[in-house]
């Protein structure tokens, strides 16, 4: 029998996070995604071992500083996207002005740790997001077009395409084939 989930990663991620800062009695506040705020430094034994317990769930703790520009901008941008309304300012104003830094800096940085350009990050990133608004939401492609700020229905099919290899209703229908197939079989 399979049973089909909704799950929210940052909420998961952030109870995972709380209970293992709990078990090392830590003062702390998680001030955002990606970002933990310490009262006290750490003492290096109990660093390394909270680093090895996050790291059992894939949670590393950063320590490089481009990397953790990085992880401040995926977090800015994924914030953006979880937003029903997204901004109409432009990213790279939307980057500069929430992470107070020059874009051509993010944007550098960004490419150079990650291998990919911020705007693809991102069209990748709306892709996801639109592919989650399809399966859980019973939203029309001109809703979700508007939601997600594309200029047109078309201009979202292209992208979903180019990223998937199939158009968004031909997504649909194959995630609901195969969620009909699984109960029937089960």
């Amino acid at each position: 029998m399979n049973v089909y989930l909704k799950y929210n990663f940052e909420k998961t991620c952030r109870v995972i996070l709380q209970e293992q800062l709990d078990k090392f009695d830590f003062e702390y506040t998680i001030a955002g995604p990606g970002t933990v705020n310490f009262q006290e430094n750490i003492p290096m034994q109990q660093y390394i071992m909270l680093q090895r317990e996050l790291g059992r769930y894939g949670i590393e703790i950063i320590d490089n500083q481009k990397a953790i520009l990085v992880q401040k901008i995926k977090a800015a941008i994924l914030t953006m996207l979880e937003k029903d309304n997204m901004p109409l300012i432009k990213i790279s104003t939307y980057l500069s002005e929430s992470l107070n830094e020059n874009y051509r800096t993010l944007s550098n940085v960004f490419t150079e740790v990650c291998h990919i350009s911020i705007e693809s990050f991102i069209i990748i990133q709306k892709i996801e997001r639109v592919k989650q608004l399809l399966i859980t939401e019973n939203l029309s492609l001109t809703e979700i077009s508007f939601r997600m700020n594309y200029s047109s229905v078309a201009h979202l099919s292209n992208q979903f395409k180019k990223i998937t290899g199939f158009t968004p209703t031909v997504f649909q229908k194959v995630v609901h084939n195969k969620r009909t197939l699984s109960i029937s079989i089960n």
